[in-house]
């Protein structure tokens, strides 16, 4: 048993072994001080087991324990999985969890890169053994409590022995059961559930695990209504969040980016969500919404449809609770469009509950800003300025931190949104009567009775939603406080607008449904938000409705009124001049110039408050640029410093590491020259020779590798006297066999004759037992074979009644083989046929479909050869129709020129080019007057070519032509049809 330990039994608690807890020393102080480490995780194991047998948990707990921990062992091995299964199960046995946590995390060094998978399985069979631990010792709980039922009298109340435990203590014997039986296992699985969430946080191959741990964790929370450890779990998540984003070059840090680690991150939150909703921990509910939103940021990434619904119908529970309606409204309206938009399932009931839970909400939200005193400081308005920015993010919207939230989220745009999008729609029809009771009608006394009778029928009204739903059900009821509310303050508003004074008695008879307390405490809450202004009179037992004068018409009027009273006192005191003041014409100038200087005082009081405007603008700009200033010298100053104390702690944090280092490494050297001078000791010790002893003087210290040195020499030492001393044995041993074999030989020889002797008389002894047995088994072998002849008849004829029956049958199934085969061979054969007429008939389609496409492609081409044929022809024919047109031109002109050569002769000085002549480019013409002129003797524009104002030159060059230009005549407008024609074919007349 004792063969796989290497170390004694005794030996002292090494450096490297876990601290004791104080729950955990008694355990090692009665553990025997066998449990020592092992050469063989199998030994330890085997150990461990034979311990369990004898009664000692505790060693076999601690032989485990030095096995896991130990430095020999970090390769994982598939025993280690056996033994940490073991070592959890001594661990929950013994209630030792800071045990279970060390072996858990050593466990996770060794199989953190090789197998996570294993584990993964220990922490799984980990948490099934101590829940099933605690759930067996709430059974046992419950069992000892039913057991208190069986008492000998009936009729006697108490027993002597609860009397006495009642008179010390004040609980209960089903709380003594719990505290002694079901409270210690329920605090050691609320323990182990910490130490897995700390085993496996931000580590990115076990988030599975983590999350399904979180989750078992809140179901264990909400199950047993552990209210304190819940929110302990929900600031150790957070913990495990902050610290994943504060330090991001942790080994095996979860990549946020990964769908499904956000995804992980995401449901393990809204579970958390749905857990502090359960438990009624609305504070913590609202933490856990802000830690959503948060995470949605780091994730950058938005949670489906589902959970968004999931996450607005929590809102509405915590605004409803913190009594924050225009939110909870707000809450209501995002979780009826998302669940509009996305959530294709609800029923027409569903959205019609879900519209009428919207427009409710938003009706019951106060008209007026409840506040806790008169005047709020600027102090508590910039805290519930923040308080509101916060409220909107989480509800999605993004509001600008200088403006007021309540000017963009208010009740009013609520309500018109609302109407905008047609929610009134869809609404029920109680829903539709109180929107119009409290926002549209008009009944100062009887708002509250017709309100009655509407929350008569609204009362009753508790939807049940589909499956589908994000809500399992809404319950209308939860809002009829706050419409009684509004019902009577709507009632004061509109009273206010009647009435001055209301009695007591008939403000009491108004609202039947609640007391005069309460509607007084709305009364006094309304008054101080500014909804109405209002004023009791307990002593005359009236209601005074000052409307908007409450004490600030003579604050606003007072220069007014003082001047009215002192011109009162000026005609008192001087009545004759106010007569002759009266008298006077004039006073329609004076009223003139007061009016122009009233204008002109106006003007300049209005450039006074431009003016001063204006300085404060700057004013406060330069404040601003010089507190920027300040600012940005305090942060650059602040980062130098936070940069010099970083450098200074970086070379403080380096120059401790490298003294720690040479410590150590010279700690180390001292430790292992220590032992190396024991260990020489001790052998030397243990063959009976005198150790070496190394003389040190003051300040001289050990060094290993002379030690090392020394140890080697005299290893070589002993090993050359220990072969001599070999060498002298084997020749002292080789004569002393030598001799005993000489005399051994005539001793072997007679012995071996005697064991021949004895063996042949034993081989013929044993031939005559086995004749005589043989002979024996064959007579009654014989005798069998006589009495079984009888039944040879019989014998044969079952036989071949047999043979006969196996041979029918055998024909049976043969004809039916043979049958359905043929069957088989048809069938095939008509699917084969069937396939070929189908390939036959494709073939034949396909040939037709060729041929057709063959077809029209020959009608296309010869189609597209007698267009251009048709084309073509068009096109010769159009040419020699201009070219016809064009010889007619030529000869009418010629016809002109002719004509014009035979004019009069005297006219004077001009010139016009001639066509068949070398002897001069220009030849005088005859004629004269203005008559003559404009017949044409100038070089006209060429009007049948369409260039109008440009002259054609004519043919000279090679023809030898003297002439360069022939003056075209005005022809007229009959000339220029073809002009077109000519400059579309691009020909021109040549000269």
């Amino acid at each position: 048993l004792t063969s796989g330990i290497d170390e004694p039994p005794d030996r002292p608690r090494r450096a490297y072994d876990l601290p004791l807890s104080s729950s955990e020393s008694e355990s090692y102080t009665t553990m025997p001080p066998y449990a020592g480490t092992f050469a063989k995780p199998e030994n330890a194991l085997k150990r461990a087991e034979e311990l369990i047998h004898v009664g000692q948990p505790n060693a076999a707990l601690q032989a485990l324990h030095d096995v896991i921990t130990s430095k020999r062992h970090r390769t994982w091995q598939k025993v280690l999985e056996t033994i940490m299964f073991k070592y959890v199960e001594l661990c929950i046995q013994l209630k030792k969890g800071r045990l279970a946590k060390d072996g858990l995390i050593q466990y996770r060094i060794v199989c953190q890169q090789v197998n996570v998978n294993s584990l993964e399985e220990v922490i799984k069979h980990f948490l099934k053994l101590a829940t099933d631990k605690a759930e067996a010792a709430q059974a046992a709980a419950a069992a000892s409590a039913s057991s208190t039922l069986e008492v000998d009298d009936l009729e006697a109340e108490n027993t002597p022995e609860s009397l006495m435990l009642k008179s010390v203590s004040a609980e209960s014997d089903k709380d003594r059961a719990d505290r002694e039986l079901v409270t210690p296992w329920f605090k050691f699985l609320w323990e182990t559930y910490r130490t897995i969430l700390e085993i496996l946080r931000n580590n990115n191959k076990l988030e599975a695990l983590y999350a399904m741990t979180a989750n078992r964790a809140f179901a264990f929370c909400v199950t047993y209504k552990r209210t304190t450890e819940f929110r302990r779990l929900c600031e150790i998540l957070r913990n495990h969040l902050s610290n994943l984003q504060k330090y991001r070059d942790q080994r095996d840090r979860p990549d946020m980016t990964l769908p499904e680690t956000q995804q992980y991150y995401l449901e393990t939150r809204f579970e958390q969500l749905k857990a502090a909703a359960d438990l009624e921990l609305w504070q913590e509910a609202f933490r856990t919404i802000e830690d959503i939103h948060g995470l949605t940021i780091i994730l950058k990434k938005a949670p489906n449809p589902r959970m968004m619904a999931s996450y607005f119908a929590k809102l509405t529970k915590v605004f409803w609770v913190s009594e924050n309606y225009l939110y909870h409204a707000y809450a209501w309206y995002k979780l009826f469009n998302l669940s509009k938009t996305y959530n294709r399932n609800l029923t027409p009931a569903d959205l019609k509950a879900m519209a009428s839970a919207v427009l409710l909400s938003a009706v019951a939200i106060p008209p007026y800003e409840s506040r806790t005193s008169a005047s709020a400081s600027n102090q508590e308005m910039e805290n519930a300025k923040d308080r509101d920015v916060r409220m909107a993010t989480l509800l999605g919207y993004t509001l600008d931190p200088k403006r007021d939230p309540r000017e963009v989220l208010s009740r009013k745009a609520l309500i018109s949104e609302l109407v905008s999008k047609g929610i009134l729609t869809l609404v029920s029809t109680e829903a539709r009567q109180l929107y119009a009771l409290f926002e549209k009608e008009f009944h100062p006394l009887d708002l509250c009775k017709h309100a009655e009778k509407v929350f008569s029928t609204l009362s009753a009204e508790a939807v049940e939603l589909s499956p589908a739903s994000p809500i399992p059900a809404i319950g209308f009821d939860q809002f009829l406080p706050r419409m009684r509310s509004l019902a009577v303050v709507r009632m004061l508003q509109q009273s206010a607008a009647v009435y001055q004074t209301m009695k007591l008695e008939t403000l009491q008879r108004m609202v039947p449904f609640l007391e005069f307390s309460q509607v007084e405490r709305i009364l006094v809450d309304a008054t101080k938000g500014g909804a109405v202004s209002v004023r009791l009179d307990h002593q005359k037992q009236c209601v005074v409705f000052e409307g908007d004068q409450l004490e600030s018409d003579t604050v606003k009027n007072h220069l007014i009124i003082m001047a009215q009273k002192l011109r009162t006192g000026i005609k008192m005191m001087y009545p004759d001049n106010a007569q002759a003041a009266a008298q006077q014409p004039s006073g329609g100038s004076n009223t003139a110039d007061l009016l122009s200087k009233i204008e002109v005082e106006h003007k300049l009081a209005l450039a006074r408050k431009v003016i001063i405007e204006r300085r404060k603008e700057e004013s406060e700009r330069v404040l601003q640029e010089h507190e920027k200033e300040q600012e940005e010298a305090r942060v650059a100053l602040q980062r130098k410093h936070e940069a010099a104390e970083a450098k200074r702690l970086e070379e403080e944090r380096h120059t401790r590491e490298q003294t720690r280092i040479r410590q150590e490494m010279e700690e180390k050297e001292k430790q292992e020259a220590l032992a190396l001078l024991a260990e020489a000791e001790k052998r030397n010790v243990g063959k009976g020779k005198k150790g070496f002893k190394i003389k040190l003087e003051e300040g001289q210290k050990l060094d290993k590798r002379s030690l090392m040195q020394d140890a080697i020499k005299e290893q070589i030492k002993e090993r050359q006297d220990m072969e001599r001393k070999l060498v002298r044995l084997a020749k002292s041993m080789d004569h002393l066999e030598r001799a005993k074999r000489e005399e051994e030989v005539p001793l072997i020889e007679a012995a071996y004759k005697v064991k021949m002797t004895e063996d042949e008389q034993y081989h013929k002894e044993m031939q005559e037992q086995n004749a005589e047995k043989h002979r024996q088994v064959w007579e009654v072998n014989v005798q069998e074979k006589k009495r079984l002849a009888k039944m040879n008849t019989e014998k044969d004829t079952f036989a071949s009644a047999i043979v006969v029956r196996r041979s029918d049958e055998f024909d049976a199934l043969r004809v039916e083989r043979e049958d359905r085969l043929a069957e088989l061979r048809a069938l095939r054969r008509a699917e084969r046929e069937v396939a070929r007429r189908r390939a036959y008939v494709r073939r034949l389609q396909q040939i037709e479909e060729e041929a057709r496409a063959a077809s029209e492609a020959a009608e296309r081409t010869r189609q597209e050869d007698e267009e251009r044929a048709r084309r073509a022809a068009e096109a010769e024919a159009e040419d020699r129709r201009r070219a016809a047109e064009q010889k007619e031109r030529e000869a009418l002109e010629q016809g002109r020129f002719q004509a014009r050569r035979g004019g009069d002769g005297d006219g004077g000085g001009r010139y016009e080019p001639r066509r068949g002549g070398d002897s001069g480019r220009y030849e005088a013409r005859g004629g004269g007057g203005r008559d003559d002129r404009d017949s044409g003797g100038r070089y006209e524009p060429r009007r049948e070519g369409g260039d109008s104002g440009r002259y054609e030159a004519r043919g000279g060059g090679r023809d030898g032509d003297s002439g360069r230009y022939e003056a075209r005549g005005g022809g007229g407008r009959d000339d220029r049809g073809s002009t077109r024609d000519d400059r579309s074919t691009g020909s021109r007349p040549s000269g």
